[in-house]
């Protein structure tokens, strides 16, 4: 089996790692997950936020923009958050369970993490990425975390009906927005009926305005920027989040903990099984989402047929997401390719400062206060800056654990956690319990 060493990647044969190592193919692969996620929140980051799900909003819709949209669309698009998320349920299982007879034990350990991972989220949403996905992660760690010993089969029971739940809830709200539309349009319309209608297109279709005002901005200092993201993270943390950010998170999550239980991230499935999941999810998601991605294309970008559309991706994206990890995971057991995974560990092992990180230079590169370049770069451009900050994550973290003992602000987290100064530098020994 694999396990860790301070050098990185080792095979050994003599029995099962330790609770006290780490499980390189989860760090494997959530370092993979944290790069992936950059493909689509490089959108946001750089672009006003509706180009994240409209093209011809801003960024390009012809040409390599174009196919920069279509294979992010089908590959990373919910795919790489989904691993990334599933990946936080599988953790809340393994940290609990290594908080066992800990002085705060488990339950005090997680709903502490949840509640400073919540105040790290808040400061990250409005001072550096509206697009934070930690906010969310700490409200749904705080409904997931009693349910952590059900059985593996009830787990993914709820975790499958919460996700089905949430996929009814946006196709209704589909119908309804057509509904609305069809009744605008009728040959003598009323005025309710066209003020419907104007309020409701707001969700697929914002007016240009929001565009110049996000563009002026961002483009700005730094107060106009503050006051730009502000707005559209409280738009989300406010109205998106409740109906749609949070239940699909709580559902990946179930579905994240029971694949741990079922050592889906700790190589205990068989190569027949993990070349099935990638089956599933390349041979029969990608296609399916690849018609999704062309019917949205073909439409011209058409508001509500993309919203439709959009919608069915939540079917996709976690059994592509899973695809993704088996090949890593095989990677992994293989063996043959131990400088990549050692990068990617280290790369997982600081997922969290890696995280802030990537927020903290697209910032510098985009904002006004930074180098400026927000709305200038099109979708195609922006992979420039994303390779770049792959560069800087892979070479930078390996480096960094052969010195110390956690990522920077893993170790602010855990300190905060535990209320004391945790070991950092390298030569005092780190609790066993951290390895996570």
């Amino acid at each position: 089996m694999v396990v860790v060493t301070n050098r990185g990647v080792r095979m050994s044969a003599t029995g099962p790692a330790t609770n006290s190592d780490r499980h390189i193919s989860i760090d494997a692969v959530r370092g993979f997950a944290v790069l992936g996620i950059l493909l689509m929140n490089i959108v946001g980051m750089g672009l006003p936020s509706f180009a994240y799900i409209d093209p011809t909003y801003a960024g390009g819709a012809t040409g390599a923009d174009f196919w920069t949209w279509a294979v992010n669309n089908v590959l990373t698009d919910g795919k790489m958050r989904a691993l990334f998320t599933m990946l936080f349920g599988a953790s809340t299982v393994l940290i609990a369970g290594r908080a066992e007879g800990d002085r705060i034990g488990p339950v005090q350990t997680h709903y502490r993490r949840m509640l400073w991972l919540l105040v790290i989220g808040m400061v990250h949403a409005y001072l550096l990425w509206w697009g934070d996905i930690l906010v969310t992660y700490a409200l749904a760690g705080l409904v997931i975390f009693p349910f952590r010993k059900l059985s593996v089969r009830l787990l993914i029971a709820i975790g499958v009906g919460v996700l089905a739940a949430l996929l009814g809830l946006n196709l209704f709200e589909a119908a309804e927005l057509t509904r609305l539309h069809a009744a605008a349009v009728a040959p003598g319309a009323s005025a309710a009926a066209l003020k419907a209608w104007q309020d409701a297109s707001q969700v697929v279709a914002p007016p240009l305005a929001m565009k110049a005002q996000e563009i002026a901005g961002f483009g700005g200092g730094f107060m106009d920027a503050l006051r730009a993201r502000a707005k559209v993270a409280s738009l989300i943390q406010l109205i998106l989040m409740p109906t749609g950010e949070i239940p699909e998170a709580i559902g990946q999550m179930f579905l994240g903990m029971a694949l741990f239980r079922v050592g889906f991230f700790t190589l205990k499935w068989s190569t027949r099984a993990y070349l099935g999941t990638i089956a599933v999810g390349y041979l029969l998601a990608v296609p399916a989402t690849a018609w999704i991605a062309w019917a949205i294309h073909r439409s011209g970008f058409e508001p509500l047929t993309l919203n439709r559309l959009e919608a069915w991706q939540q079917v996709s994206r976690p059994l592509i997401g899973l695809a993704h990890a088996s090949v890593i995971l095989l990677l992994v057991r293989g063996g043959s390719a131990p400088a990549v995974v050692n990068r990617l560990a280290a790369a997982g092992r600081m997922a969290f400062s890696n995280y802030l990180m990537t927020s903290i230079i697209t910032t510098l590169v985009f904002c006004g206060f930074g180098l400026g370049l927000y709305g200038k770069l099109s979708r195609f451009q922006e992979l420039a800056v994303v390779a770049g900050v792959w560069v800087f994550i892979l070479v930078w973290s390996k480096p960094w654990l052969e010195r110390f003992h956690y990522g920077p602000f893993e170790w602010a987290w855990r300190s905060l956690v535990r209320w004391s100064a945790q070991p950092f530098v390298r030569g005092r020994p780190a609790p066993a319990a951290a390895a996570v």
